[in-house]
């Protein structure tokens, strides 16, 4: 079907019914990073991290406008000349006459956000809840608690989470008994250890996250806490671009407009190798 152009605004409109801005956190930076609200947008793609590859294939798809997840600006800045390379991301975008925008905690806490598209991806079936349900709206909320259709061992589980998720030089990394079983899973995507006491008050058998650091899940082990399961940040967040292309899609054919929304497959994870890959004699 043919793409029939709106404004940036328009979509920026469907986005913020989608992602509401004010749920996002105090610190955090959402919203138009760049873009006239009055250009025409046909091509939208959508990424992680508003990166030099991801304007690469935005700019040489045509996207009118990239949606991303984390913020490029997330601390805020004086200048955005092209002397750096969040400078030059802005200025190659206006540019190419491509917009930016991002959809960070206000889609991490959005039913459905982030969590729920990760908790399908690593094989959670059925209903969904909240992990730390939102204060003004318990359905929505950071995380995600979920069930297994069977339990399986927890190195099922990891087999299973590893094949739903987007490949990425390192392997996940698991802590727990490999036979134990799991059924009851929570899951966050990004950054998730601060909800490793929240996963732990739940009675979930596994929390599946990024980023752990060594003393909070050493902590939580010590505690007979759930096993753990740590992936890339990039790949845990990766699963929410597919379902907010099509919700982004969908609200705008209610309005009848036809745009086209494109997923960046750029692995734009900071981790590129393991020594395992870079040992000659492993060849």
């Amino acid at each position: 079907m043919e793409s029939i152009s709106c404004t940036l605004a328009e979509v920026v409109e469907c986005l913020e019914a989608l992602y509401d801005p004010s749920w996002a956190e105090s610190w955090d930076a959402v919203g138009l990073v760049c873009g006239d609200p009055e250009q025409a947008v046909r091509k939208v793609l959508f990424a992680v991290d508003p990166v030099a590859v991801v304007v690469d294939e935005a700019l040489g798809w045509g996207a009118g406008l990239v949606v991303t997840h984390h913020p490029l600006y997330l601390r805020g800045t004086t200048s955005v000349a092209a002397t750096t390379f969040k400078g030059r991301v802005v200025h190659r975008l206006i540019r190419g006459g491509a917009a930016l925008y991002a959809a960070h905690t206000n889609a991490d806490v959005a039913d459905p956000g982030v969590s729920d598209a990760l908790a399908r991806a690593v094989g959670l079936r059925g209903d969904l809840r909240p992990l730390q349900p939102s204060a003004g709206d318990p359905r929505r909320g950071l995380g995600r608690i979920g069930e297994l259709p069977a339990p399986m061992p927890l190195r099922e589980f990891a087999a299973l989470a590893a094949s739903g998720l987007p490949r990425t030089a390192g392997p996940l990394r698991v802590a727990g008994d490999p036979g134990r079983p799991v059924r009851t899973v929570a899951v966050c995507g990004g950054a998730g250890d601060s909800l490793l006491g929240t996963a732990r008050a739940a009675g979930v058998d596994v929390f599946l996250t990024a980023d752990l650091r060594h003393h909070p899940a050493s902590e939580n082990m010590e505690a007979d806490g759930p096993a753990l399961v740590d992936a890339s940040h990039w790949a845990t967040e990766w699963p929410w671009l597919a379902d907010a292309a099509r919700r982004l899609t969908s609200a705008l054919a209610a309005r009848g407009i036809t745009v086209e929304a494109r997923v960046s497959d750029a692995v734009t994870d900071a981790w590129t190798a393991t020594t395992t890959d870079l040992d000659p004699r492993a060849s």
